[in-house]
C-alpha cells in the first residue's frame, strides 16, 4: 500500500461554503475537428514554498488570491476522480511551475454559487480568517522578486 503524503494545493474561499480548488486547463483541439477539448488539472505541490510562489504569481496576474492548504494526497486524488479532473504532483526540486498567462474569466465554483447548488461542501472551519490586503508597494516588491527568479 502506498503511504499518502502531504501536499499543498491552492484554494479559493477556503473554509467557506463556496470553497473552490485551483485548476489549470490542459488539452488541445483534436486534429481537423474544430472543437477544443480541455480538462481541468489540479496541481499538488510537494513544497509549500513552491505553492506559495505559484499563488503569488497568480495574484501578480490580477487573478483571485488563493490560500495555500496542506492536504493528504490521496484525498485530493479521490476528489479529482469524483470530479473527473486530472492531477499532477509538482516535485519539490522541479523547475518552477508558472501559471498560464490566460486565466478563465468565469470559474465553475462561482457559477455553482450563483445557481444555489444544494450539494455544497460544509466549511472546514466556522471562523472566517481574512488576510489584510497587500499594498501596491509590497505587491511591486513581490513581482520584482518573482521576476528575478525567472
Amino acid at each position: 500500500m502506498i503511504t499518502p503524503m502531504r501536499v499543498f494545493v491552492l484554494l479559493f474561499n477556503a473554509r467557506t461554503e463556496n470553497e473552490g480548488i485551483h485548476t489549470i486547463q490542459v488539452g488541445e483541439a483534436p486534429a481537423g475537428s474544430g472543437a477544443e477539448r480541455y480538462r481541468n488539472k489540479v496541481l499538488m505541490f510537494e513544497s509549500e514554498d513552491d505553492a506559495t510562489r505559484f499563488a503569488l504569481m497568480l495574484e501578480a496576474q490580477d487573478f483571485l488570491s488563493p490560500t495555500v492548504e496542506a492536504l493528504d494526497s490521496e484525498e485530493v486524488k479521490e476528489f479529482c476522480q469524483a470530479a473527473d479532473y486530472d492531477w499532477e504532483i509538482v516535485p519539490n526540486d522541479s523547475a518552477l511551475a508558472i501559471p498560464p498567462e490566460v486565466n478563465v474569466e468565469e470559474t465553475d465554483w462561482k457559477l455553482e454559487s450563483q445557481e444555489n447548488v444544494a450539494e455544497q461542501t460544509p466549511p472546514r472551519n466556522e471562523e472566517s480568517q481574512e488576510k489584510p490586503e497587500i499594498s501596491d508597494s509590497e505587491l511591486d516588491s513581490i513581482r520584482r522578486k518573482l521576476e528575478g527568479l525567472l
